[in-house]
């Protein structure tokens, strides 16, 4: 994926990776390190925190701490990928869209997932892919990343019924 976007972006200067927490930061970091070791060059790499813009907010059995965003000065230089871990649905991405447009206007937008599950919902599509995985309705996808996870790796698990659970979780 570090190659895909160094193709379109050359001069990683003038690109900003941001994160949707938790995962997702980890994985713009990890790109970052991927072209910086390619370029000799940094990209800027941060994060945008999307609690208060989820459409579900009220309809969630978790509520996720909010967390500081981390943008450059000035949004309209340059382009910003978004990056997360799992795209399914399409609202997460929709709501960090919501959250960057708090926060002013990005001159580009990309959107670089993990994995891309399917079962959209709405219709968005993401620029960088991992890897593409063709799963029903009752499995989920988990991606583990240390150092918020002990284990590193992606998890396709048949899922029959959400287990219910109430309160504050940090991500």
């Amino acid at each position: 994926m570090a190659l895909e976007i160094l193709k379109r972006h050359p001069v990683p200067e003038q690109l900003a990776l941001i994160g949707i927490p938790s995962r997702g930061v980890e994985i713009a970091a990890r790109l970052g390190k991927f072209i910086e070791a390619a370029t000799g060059r940094s990209p800027f790499c941060g994060a945008i925190d999307i609690s208060m813009h989820r459409d579900d907010i009220g309809a969630r059995n978790l509520l996720f701490a909010v967390q500081p965003s981390h943008l450059p000065a000035q949004l309209a230089d340059g382009a910003l990928v978004l990056v997360d871990d799992v795209l399914q649905s399409g609202r997460t991405c929709r709501a960090a869209l919501d959250a960057l447009s708090s926060f002013g206007r990005p001159s580009r937008i990309e959107y670089a997932v993990l994995v891309d599950r399917g079962m959209r919902e709405l219709p968005i599509a993401a620029d960088y892919v991992g890897k593409v995985m063709q799963v029903g309705a009752e499995e989920r996808v988990f991606v583990r990343l240390p150092p918020q996870d002990q284990l590193e790796g992606v998890w396709l698990e048949r899922v029959t019924r959400m287990p219910r659970r109430t309160g504050l979780v940090s991500r």
